[in-house]
């Protein structure tokens, strides 16, 4: 393995403009701090040629004060090579000095010469970059002259693993829900039909049901049994109505004692031949009922007409009512009808409800729960995905940009001392540091052609978001580049906010660009809320949209 020794570099801590003598003796303490701090890098590789997909090691070891915390690279930053692997840090300790052994196994699966680029180790609040490596990597030489040669394989059906339910949901609920509308249509159809029915008078009703019943052909299909049922339906129902209201339940004995009664007290006007005739047809009806004769059709028709004109006799039979009854039975009918109106209303409300319920469901497993909710109930944050975005130019330079909301300027008057050195400050925000979304966009011009250093802004984000509050913060920073060309520094991370409002603990991430165009500073920073499902993509978005027009 080859070893590279690295210099040690020393940096300073970067702060904000201090004035006065406390402000340069701060600085001096911080400089001699940064001087005293110091550590060695090695990095190497095991072989520096190798076959195509095959194993190479890149090994880093630290030797660091034991007070300092070390950050190795992390992810895909070997590329082009690919890390298969990332070991555990092997740590052993000598005196008040760590020791520490970092490995990756990479590979490349194409042939051809490959640099692996300089690697980025935090030490403490230092920077080291290893040297790039160059790697060979080759074909795998193969003898086809030796190689046997076969036929391709034909395609074979091979069955599915699993049963991707996903796929077919939707060739199972729509047919469902197709079944379940036709069943749905067809009863309140026949439901419909048989209010109607219902609110006919009952002198109609039951000569609808003889005209059923002839209709039927019950007595050519040999169905005696339901044809006297029928028969005798029909008669009591009538009775039941008009004349005694417990004919249904009567025996055929009781319900003729009834009618007898009735023709006595004078309260029907009906034949004594005609009741006779109306028992021999009920008892014939229980006789096909409950014994199983079968009358010949022409008996089983003779006693269909008897029936029919008992109902008319009856029906002639019967005094005219009163008009105290007429308002009885008026009443009555709206009683009856407001409770079927009250049923309709209650029987369409749960339908409606179950409709409602089967297409949240429905959605809920195609989208998710979360999506559903949110649509239903709102996110802040989805709403500002959703909204139309505003692209706009702010500060000076002008920093174009793309937003769900107009930034609004934020007023700061520059000192006397800053404005000999500064020749305008303009700051943009949305949100709040401690909300579920918070951006800040800010540009400095000087009053000379300044180069300003990017690696101090790196160094002074902690100190930064400290001042606003904030904890356990996290930096990590990378080159960036614009799609013009404007190059900067892209510094992420994490860090820890209290809700002044709530008193609770918000985790929160952050992206924040810096650039130096044109003699000055721009900084665009967004910070989110780590638990919002939306957030993230929207400050990507966000900081892909960044361009400074004047970068060439």
């Amino acid at each position: 393995m080859k070893n590279y020794k690295l210099p040690i570099i020393n940096k300073r801590h970067f702060v904000p403009p201090l004035k006065g003598v406390k402000g340069m003796l701060i600085i001096c303490f911080l400089l001699v701090l940064s001087g005293n701090i110091s550590a060695q890098v090695y990095a190497g590789i095991d072989s520096t040629s190798i076959q195509i997909g095959e194993e190479i090691r890149y090994k880093m070891q630290v030797e660091a004060d034991s007070t300092q915390i070390v950050i190795f690279p992390e992810g895909q930053t070997f590329s082009p090579l690919e890390v298969i692997e990332s070991y555990k840090t092997d740590t052993t300790k000598s005196g008040n000095r760590f020791n520490l052994i970092k490995e990756y196994a990479l590979t490349q699966f194409d042939s051809g010469s490959y640099t692996i680029p300089r690697q980025k180790v935090m030490i403490g609040d230092q920077v080291f970059l290893t040297d790039s490596l160059i790697v060979e990597v080759r074909d795998v030489l193969v003898d086809t002259t030796k190689q046997k040669m076969y036929e391709i394989k034909p395609l074979v059906d091979v069955d599915a693993s699993f049963f991707n339910w996903r796929k077919y949901i939707w060739w199972i609920i729509i047919p469902i829900l197709l079944i379940g509308l036709i069943a749905f249509l067809l009863l309140r159809r026949k439901k419909r039909k048989e209010a109607k029915e219902n609110e006919l008078p009952p002198y109609e009703r039951a000569i609808l049901a003889l005209q059923r019943i002839d209709a039927s052909h019950l007595l050519e299909q040999d169905s005696h049994k339901e044809y006297y049922s029928q028969l005798s339906d029909t008669a009591r129902k009538y009775i039941d109505e008009e004349v005694y209201d417990h004919a249904m339940e009567s025996t055929t004995d009781e319900l003729i004692a009834r009618l007898d009664e009735e023709i006595k007290t004078g309260a029907l006007n009906l034949d004594k031949h005609t009741i006779e005739e109306l028992k021999s047809v009920l008892k014939t009806a229980d006789m096909a009922k409950f014994a199983k004769s079968k009358p010949d059709i022409g008996t089983a028709k003779a006693d269909r007409n008897v029936i029919e004109r008992v109902i008319n006799e009856t029906k002639n039979a019967i005094p005219e009512p009163t008009e105290e009854e007429l308002l009885a039975d008026e009443e009555y009918r709206k009683t009856v009808a407001e409770k079927k109106l009250r049923r309709k209303i209650i029987f369409g409300s749960l339908a409606g409800i179950g409709v409602i319920a089967i297409t949240l469901t429905v959605f809920i497993i195609v989208k998710g729960y979360d999506v559903v909710k949110d649509s239903i109930l709102g996110h802040p944050t989805k709403e500002l995905a959703e909204t139309e975005w505003i692209s706009s130019a702010y500060g000076s330079p002008p920093v174009t940009i793309s937003t769900p909301k107009v930034l609004i300027r934020n007023n700061f008057q520059l000192t006397e001392e800053q404005k000999q050195i500064l020749k305008g400050n303009e700051t943009f925000v949305y949100g709040s540091l401690i909300g579920n979304f918070y951006i800040t966009l800010s540009t400095i011009q000087y009053n000379q052609k300044t180069e300003v250093d990017l690696n101090k802004v790196v160094e002074g984000v902690v100190g930064n978001f400290e001042s606003q509050g904030a904890k356990n913060i996290t930096v990590k920073d990378e080159e960036y580049e614009t799609l013009a060309g404007a190059k900067g520094i892209k510094v992420f991370g994490s860090l820890e906010v209290t809700n002044t409002v709530t008193k609770k603990e918000q985790k929160s991430d952050y992206l924040m660009l810096n650039f130096g165009e044109s003699g000055g500073f721009q900084q665009i920073m967004v910070v989110y809320d780590k638990e919002d499902r939306y957030a993230k993509d929207i400050a990507q978005r966000i900081i892909n949209s960044v361009e400074l027009k004047n970068a060439k």
